[in-house]
């Protein structure tokens, strides 16, 4: 049997489905029952790494319109779920199967139910098309983890405990013309349901904002790349979808859905741990870590993790479930494979602990090396019942550079005393009312609030902070800490 033929039956087995969207044949490694399974797979995965957010309204919210629209898609017959991420990353994504998360940063920055049903229709339509289950089949799942906007390598996301198929997921980078489709969908979905898709392109002015201002936006923009001027094409969509509609009749739902969103979070939640002034900080668990200079963070119920713009390194912090300090140092070469050069018993803080150097060589299953190489600096440290597991790791040859602020943050963790930090309070959004017509900037002052969160809630509430607000306006200021 000649090659050819040999590929026409692999062919021939593995199968060609229709595209539900495209209503087109096309190629597929992956049934319907195996992007059910493997969305099953991912969803406890992403729900451990970054917890649910605990609101019932929103969640009900989130259901009911999650479903409306779903039934209204090119694959209603999908057991869809909708849940909202206790992250305060700007994202949205969706995965095979028919799971979509919004984490609650998103849900801050919508100011009207018609932005939120067309980032929904978009998300559902990466779904109906099966774009997620594609890039499976053409291998493009993503080997990066993202931190803070920056990239670090595959390696260093293996080793750093991540859930590596239902994370790497939620950074699956999708392509322009899936993005482009879905936007369309998003358009189409919403529009069937009723709402003004207008304002999903409004959305995305806020989003190319927030992707201008550092740090922000470490997701969307990454996992949503921009296919040209987004908010023209949109409203061209939008246009086009609307052109024999009575458009006064669509829906926007601003100040019921501002309603909705008063009192939720903003921000890091500081029972989960804060960054202030190059230091993070654990209320709960009372202990302080110090960030390295310029590094970026990002902050999960399951571990802290740091590294610097280039992404040649990281630093990991995380909980190792362990009795006692010699039964940690066991687990954790034997779980990482460290080939280990050095072992010392030393003292952090007054604290007992365990500082290793290792070597990784990272190998496939037949056990041949692959990969770039690793070397690893690990602090086991004993504090109040627990053991607390900290590495640094890097290329083996940028290690050198690195080695002095691995092991200058990791001899800084330490125990909280700081009753400022103990009690720190949650920034939450209120939502209030304007008295008078003025700019932004000036309605901000009338409600007390610093000059220095102003860019902050110019976002919020997407305008800038020179536009006029009309008295009686509802709009998002902050209550709690800020």
């Amino acid at each position: 049997m000649n090659k050819l033929v040999i590929a026409l039956f692999v062919v021939g087995l593995l199968g060609c489905s229709r595209n539900p969207v495209t209503g087109k044949k096309e190629f597929s490694l992956m049934s319907e029952s195996q992007e059910i399974s493997m969305g099953k797979s991912y969803d406890p995965q992403i729900v451990e790494q970054y917890g649910l957010y605990q609101n019932t309204a929103l969640q009900n919210f989130i259901n009911i319109k999650g479903k409306e629209m779903a039934a209204l898609s090119h694959r209603p017959k999908l057991a869809y779920e909708f849940k909202i991420l206790d992250s305060p990353v700007v994202n949205a994504f969706a995965v095979p199967g028919g799971y979509v998360y919004f984490t609650r940063g998103i849900m801050a920055h919508f100011n009207n139910e018609a932005e939120f049903a067309g980032v929904l229709g978009h998300e559902i339509g990466h779904i109906a098309a099966k774009h997620s289950a594609r890039q499976q089949t053409t291998q493009l799942l993503t080997q990066i983890l993202f931190i803070g906007g920056i990239i670090v390598s595959k390696e260093f996301r293996e080793f750093a405990d991540v859930a590596q198929q239902g994370i790497g997921l939620l950074f699956l980078k999708n392509s322009r013309s899936h993005e482009t489709e879905s936007d369309e969908l998003g358009v189409d979905y919403s529009t069937k349901a009723g709402y003004d898709a207008r304002y999903m392109a409004g959305f995305f002015n806020t989003l190319g904002r927030l992707s201008g201002d550092e740090g922000r936006l470490p997701t969307f923009l990454s996992t949503h790349p921009d296919p040209g001027d987004r908010f023209v094409k949109v409203n061209k969509m939008a246009a086009e979808k609307q052109k024999d509609m009575d458009v006064s009749k669509l829906m926007v739902n601003r100040n019921s859905y501002l309603k909705m969103i008063d009192g939720i979070m903003y921000g890091d939640d500081p029972k989960q741990g804060f960054v202030e002034n190059s230091v993070f900080y654990h209320p709960d668990m009372k202990f302080l870590l110090p960030v390295p200079s310029q590094w970026k963070s990002v902050n999960s119920p399951a571990q802290f993790q740091m590294a610097p713009e280039d992404g040649k390194a990281m630093i990991v912090l995380g909980l190792e479930d362990a009795q006692n300090l010699d039964a940690a140092k066991s687990k954790v070469i034997n779980d990482n494979k460290l080939q280990v050069i050095e072992s010392s018993n030393v003292k952090v803080n007054g604290l007992n602990a365990i500082a290793l150097l290792s070597d990784i060589i990272p190998v496939d299953e037949t056990g041949k090396a692959t990969g770039t190489p690793l070397k690893v600096l690990t602090y086991l440290i004993e504090y109040d019942k627990r053991i607390y597991k900290l590495h640094g790791l890097s290329a083996k040859e940028d290690f050198n550079t690195y080695f002095s602020t691995f092991q200058s943050t990791m001899k800084g963790f330490n125990v909280l005393t700081d009753k400022s930090k103990i009690d720190r309070k949650p920034t939450l959004l209120k939502i209030v009312t304007t008295t008078k017509t003025a700019t932004l900037r000036d309605q901000l002052n009338e409600f007390k609030m610093p000059a220095a969160r102003h860019t902050d809630l110019s976002l919020l509430n997407g305008y800038l902070l020179t536009d006029s607000v009309e008295k009686g306006t509802m709009i998002k200021i902050f209550s709690g800490h800020y």
